[in-house]
């Protein structure tokens, strides 16, 4: 899929590709409300509205990506809700079927207030509130499937998700062409529906 990018938004690259086979392999529901967490050009997001999606909410922190990913929108005609800043401050009490994460995730070598191009390789920094945050961001049955590097903890992203109420596996791997020491993984993470008479939480956005 070819998109338009502004000069210093994210290219689509491999861990797009493989997001987007998760994505089908998810199978998500027709008319499903997904958030895309660093939209980018909005590759995702456009994805995600051809799987079925009725609504799409693309976040990034990049005011180039914003603007890249509204073009593409408009390009190809397709309704999505584009968003600046962290997804956590601007999605308030939303909830959704299905969330896409494709992060800064190359760890950091320092501990620091990242700025610019600097802030896409400071591994944890969004993905450690991400996790602490994703059961609220997902309705019962919701799904999360989020991409990163190996080398940024694979094993703490399971825990944290599972810590915070997930079910949370590796469904896909792929060696990056070119990188033999970095396998990128695509998590995914999924909030039980409630039992049946369990009195447990209604699922919110329902239609």
């Amino acid at each position: 899929m070819r998109l338009l990018r502004a000069p210093g938004a994210h290219t689509s690259q491999d861990d797009t590709a493989l997001l987007v086979e998760a994505l089908h392999g998810a199978a998500i529901p027709a008319g499903a409300r997904v958030l895309d967490v660093g939209t980018g050009t909005g590759a995702l997001a456009v994805a995600a509205i051809h799987a079925g999606a009725a609504e799409v909410t693309g976040v990034d922190v990049f005011r180039r990506a914003v603007w890249t990913a509204r073009a593409n929108a408009a390009l190809r005609r397709v309704p999505l809700r584009i968003r600046l800043g962290s997804a956590l401050q601007v999605i308030s009490d939303e909830r959704f079927d299905l969330v896409l994460v494709n992060p800064p995730y190359v760890p950091a070598a320092r501990s620091c207030a990242a700025r610019g191009a600097e802030r896409a390789w400071d591994g944890r920094r969004l993905l450690d509130p991400l996790c602490a945050k994703m059961f609220d961001l997902l309705v019962p049955g919701g799904v999360v499937l989020m991409v990163h590097s190996a080398l940024c903890g694979v094993d703490t992203t399971l825990r944290q998700l599972r810590d915070n109420g997930l079910k949370a596996a590796v469904v896909q791997r792929r060696i990056e062409p070119g990188r033999r020491d970095e396998e990128l993984v695509v998590i995914r993470g999924d909030r039980a529906e409630p039992a049946q008479g369990d009195g447990g939480p209604e699922r919110a956005g329902a239609r």
